[in-house]
């Protein structure tokens, strides 16, 4: 997915900007980025391959370089950014976090209106998105309306951080999938994606942006330049998934928000005589310790997450290696294991493989049972707005899979048939789920459950992966 840092201060804010993006290394693993304006004006950009180091090894040694008090810094899906433009707005850095899912018509548009010669292409002959962003603001005379422009002409999502003449541009995405968050002290402003990165780094948390709403910071000001749109759709998966813990979107903290989840999926679903609960790590503990204390069953850590080292395993785009994240990121405790009946909780099953494997191995190491309880509903779609996954297809969802066990000779099944927990076709294809995984039984949250722990409106929302609806057809 990826996430983004700024900051403007009166002060010399370097390290500020070094940890606050680094406070992002969750959302990615492929690109990371700084760039700073100097004491002349110029914009100095550094950007770096992460997927084999973490961000902080491959900057740290850049921070002499970096001096400034003014920065953005990003991490990154696989987009090299910041970019550095040079436009009739002048010369400035840009950042993104999105999808954008008719680029490459936008991109024929650009040619034909003569906006752009050219394109510089990643790996794959892919054109960076951030590039395209760039192309239609300065279709404008202004970064506000250029902002309001790309945001109008995209399908998609995109959430937006540039840096010009030593002042920030926030704005965050059209409808609200993802967070964008302004904090303040004595002397500086930040924005962030997670309001988590403030705590450590002095700054009070200021508000909230809204959909589609702009502004302009200075070390000193926050001036809106858009106003927030009342329609909004925030991605469920920030509290489900990748979220961090301490991190609140919207007035909902993701750790109570896990844990008000377990307590509702263990009331609602039902519930095996267990001796131990315990959470794949690190997102499925927050679940278990909600789970554990509604159900008074004991709470465990059967499984111990090897943090120093390695990365969230969602990431990599091959197989292989994400296999092996998996399997060397968590190491069990045999004892703990060994002649137990064990229920554990865990945020969402994509593709299943990464599960499968976790539960053969349980099951090598003796335990007798292995429940699982998921946190969410089955994901019957594909996310047309955030690149959480790494998945190429809807095909690679397992829910996809058990279909077309359940469905051999259908090319077209009635995908919508197997949404609700009551129907025949729900409970089957949840079987199918369970025999693949190896589990000794699997529930899954309702949607009903999942929208009461998030505790907002519904149709404020974004439950598209697992409802397939979207209320303003923006995909």
């Amino acid at each position: 997915m990826g996430g983004f840092f700024g900051v403007v201060s009166r002060k010399e804010s370097s390290r500020s900007l070094f940890y606050g993006t680094d406070y992002h290394s969750h959302l990615g693993s492929k690109r990371g980025g700084m760039a700073v304006t100097d004491g002349e004006g110029r914009i100095l950009a550094i950007i770096h391959d992460i997927t084999t180091s973490q961000f902080r090894a491959k900057f740290e040694g850049h921070m002499d370089k970096l001096k400034s008090q003014c920065g953005i810094g990003v991490i990154s899906d696989y987009d090299d950014q910041p970019l550095t433009v040079h436009s009739r707005l002048g010369t400035y850095s840009i950042v993104t976090v999105g999808k954008i899912n008719n680029l490459e018509k936008l991109v024929t548009d650009s040619f034909s209106n003569h906006h752009s010669g050219h394109y510089l292409a990643m790996s794959g002959g892919i054109i960076n998105p951030t590039e395209l962003i760039a192309t239609l603001i300065n279709q404008k005379t202004t970064f506000e309306e250029g902002i309001e422009y790309a945001a109008s002409k995209i399908k998609g999502s995109m959430s937006i951080l540039i840096m010009c003449d030593g002042v920030l541009y926030a704005a965050r995405d059209r409808y609200g999938r993802t967070p964008v968050f302004i904090g303040k002290s004595h002397d500086s402003t930040a924005v962030t994606m997670e309001d988590a990165a403030f705590l450590n780094l002095g700054l009070k948390m200021e508000m909230e942006l809204g959909p589609g709403q702009v502004v302009k910071l200075t070390a000193e000001t926050i001036t809106e330049l858009r106003p927030p749109r009342k329609e909004m759709q925030v991605c469920s998966f920030l509290w489900v998934y990748y979220g961090y813990p301490s991190s609140t979107y919207e007035g909902k903290n993701a750790e109570v928000f896990r844990c008000d989840n377990g307590a509702i999926l263990h009331k609602n679903r039902p519930q095996p005589t267990v001796d131990l609960v315990c959470g794949v790590p690190d997102s499925g503990v927050g679940y278990a310790i909600g789970y554990s204390n509604s159900s008074g069953n004991s709470l465990g850590r059967a499984l111990v997450k090897y943090t120093p080292t390695w990365s969230r395993s969602f990431m990599p785009p091959e197989r292989s290696l994400r296999d092996l994240i998996s399997k060397m990121k968590l190491i069990p405790v045999e004892e703990l294991i060994k002649d137990r009946r064990l229920l554990f909780c865990d945020d969402s099953i994509v593709r299943g493989t990464q599960l499968r494997n976790i539960i053969y191995r349980l099951r090598t190491i003796g335990a007798q049972e292995v429940h699982m309880r998921i946190a969410c509903p089955p994901l019957l779609y594909g996310c047309p707005y955030l690149n959480f996954s790494r998945s190429k297809t809807d095909f690679d969802l397992i829910t996809r899979r058990a279909i077309n066990e359940l469905e051999p000779n259908n090319p077209t099944p009635d995908i919508a048939s197997y949404r609700d927990p009551e129907s025949e076709n729900y409970k089957n294809m949840v079987d199918v789920i369970r025999k693949i995984i190896g589990a000794t039984s699997l529930e899954f949250q309702t949607l009903e459950g999942l929208l009461k722990a998030i505790d907002l409106p519904p149709e404020k929302i974004c439950t598209y992966c697992c409802s397939g609806c979207d209320p303003y057809e923006q995909a």
